[in-house]
């Protein structure tokens, strides 16, 4: 409507299957975003391609207007870093939205500087709607142009079936932050350096901050020991490049007795909800930047989700998984079998949890003003309808001015007239007409006289008082000018 007006959108929103109104928190399939696109595409003349990256420019646009404007610049100092967080701000917002089926992304930098986004969806045909996004991110968090061609379009055979896999060549100019490329400072493959080292390797040398002379010193030795460490983190496992489970924490082993059996690997135990990947060492340090969301494959009504960082550690050939319990309210906590207490106090999933269940009671709340503003909206709309067939009905046995006076609440006061005439029309032999022909014939001879006789009366502004039976009777004169 802000781009092609309100008549487009009423065209749009007049085909078939299209809803009245939308609800923000109410899931549509997307045949019926890829059929508006089309649609869309068709009645403009744009190409859905065009349509698509429009789209994710307004995208950018509402989110800022809806409150998430902050958000979206502390996501990042820099593009990569950016990119880099959507999966965590994904995974944020899906406590709100829980049947959101977001994107995964995937920064990759090549060995001669090129940055690659890996965009991965098993929602089809959406991919261009990326570009439209970071150009108008590029430009307003960090002042600078992008331009973004698609290198590679494949799908992939992943855990949840055919995955749309795009990988699109970035191409960022005018950054004023950092001098010089952003791409010489990035480490060359995600997964290969971490922490401080990518801190090092994007911030200059020569900005005089802390973080350019700050060189971390590690302990000889790890003053923690065992017990300690998986008491301090219940929620934690360590595995192997087999995925052989070699360490938990002790509310891991609580909940999943049977996870250092003999000969079980982790995927037995779990499945990747997020990102889709495939459930092997390879994949995991793939998208070791993006925080991982596992679930357990239990008997139980509701199973155990965890949601954390994977860190490869390279001297002992092993992954760790640093987590917390996935949680959206005080019930899913209760569902699990799980209390407050069993989250560690450094924990801040005991606050998102409590913090959650107000910003759930406010999102209910929401949802029913949503759906009696559409239930009044309707009834409004009844009403107008009802509203103009009385008023039809009263303009039909009433003077206008009369009829509109009655409307606004006054009294009617009686009127009068020097001169009129009164009219009283009679159908000749009527009682005969009737005994001799069927009921429906007089009705439609009726019908077709007296429609004649009111448009007579229309055209010479005469009052029709009543019509019984075959009785028409009319004045003439006592209209008001």
């Amino acid at each position: 409507m802000e781009k092609f007006g309100q008549e487009t959108w009423d065209k749009l929103s007049s085909l078939p299957g299209v809803p009245d109104s939308f609800m923000t928190y109410t899931v549509y399939d997307d045949v019926l975003t890829v059929s508006l696109v089309q649609e869309a595409s068709s009645l403009l003349d744009v190409s859905a391609e065009v349509l698509l990256k429009l789209f994710g420019e307004h995208f950018f646009a509402f989110c800022k207007k809806a409150g998430y404007d902050t958000m979206l610049r502390t996501l990042g100092g820099n593009l990569t870093e950016f990119i880099g967080n959507l999966d965590s701000l994904h995974s944020y917002l899906a406590l709100s939205y829980e049947k959101m089926n977001a994107p995964s992304f995937r920064v990759e930098m090549t060995d001669d500087g090129k940055m690659l986004l890996h965009y991965y969806s098993d929602r089809k045909g959406l991919y261009h709607i990326v570009p439209g996004i970071m150009e108008a991110v590029a430009k307003d968090i960090f002042d600078s142009e992008v331009t973004m061609t698609i290198v590679n379009q494949s799908e992939e055979d992943e855990r949840t079936g055919k995955k749309e896999h795009v990988v699109f060549l970035v191409k960022q100019t005018n950054h004023k932050a950092l001098p010089g490329t952003m791409m010489e400072r990035c480490v060359p493959l995600a997964g290969e350096q971490h922490g401080l080292d990518l801190t090092r390797a994007v911030v200059p040398s020569d900005q005089g901050s802390l973080l350019s002379t700050f060189s971390p010193r590690y302990p000889n030795k790890l003053w923690v020991d065992e017990k300690a460490f998986c008491n301090t983190f219940p929620f934690h496992i360590v595995f192997d490049e087999n995925l052989k489970v070699r360490q938990t924490g002790v509310n891991i082993q609580k909940f999943l007795p049977g996870l250092h059996a003999r000969d079980l690997t982790l995927d037995q135990h779990f499945t990747i909800i997020h990102p889709q990947v495939t459930f092997t060492i390879e994949s995991i340090r793939k998208f070791v930047n993006s925080q991982f969301v596992l679930k357990s494959n239990t008997d139980r009504h509701s199973s155990l989700k965890l949601r954390g960082q994977m860190l490869w550690m390279e001297s002992l050939g092993c992954m760790l998984y640093m987590c917390s319990p996935k949680l959206r309210s005080l019930q899913e906590l209760q569902d699990v079998g799980l209390h407050l207490a069993d989250l560690a106090q450094h924990d801040v999933t005991r606050d998102l949890v409590l913090l959650n269940q107000q910003r759930l009671a406010e999102m209910e709340l929401t949802n029913q003003l949503e759906r009696k503003k559409e239930e009044l909206r309707v009834l409004s709309r009844h009403l107008e309808v009802e509203k103009e067939k009385t008023e039809t009905l009263l303009y039909a046995m009433l003077p206008r001015h009369i009829a509109n006076q009655l409307k606004d609440g006054k009294s009617i006061e009686a009127g009068e007239f020097e001169v009129c005439t009164i009219l009283f029309s009679d159908v000749v032999t009527f009682t005969d007409i009737c005994a001799a022909c069927e009921p429906i014939h007089i009705v439609h001879m009726l019908n077709s006289m007296y429609s004649k006789f009111d448009r007579l009366t229309s055209i010479h502004n005469i009052y029709k008082v009543e019509t019984i039976g075959d009785a028409y009777m009319v004045v003439g004169g006592s209209r008001s000018p």
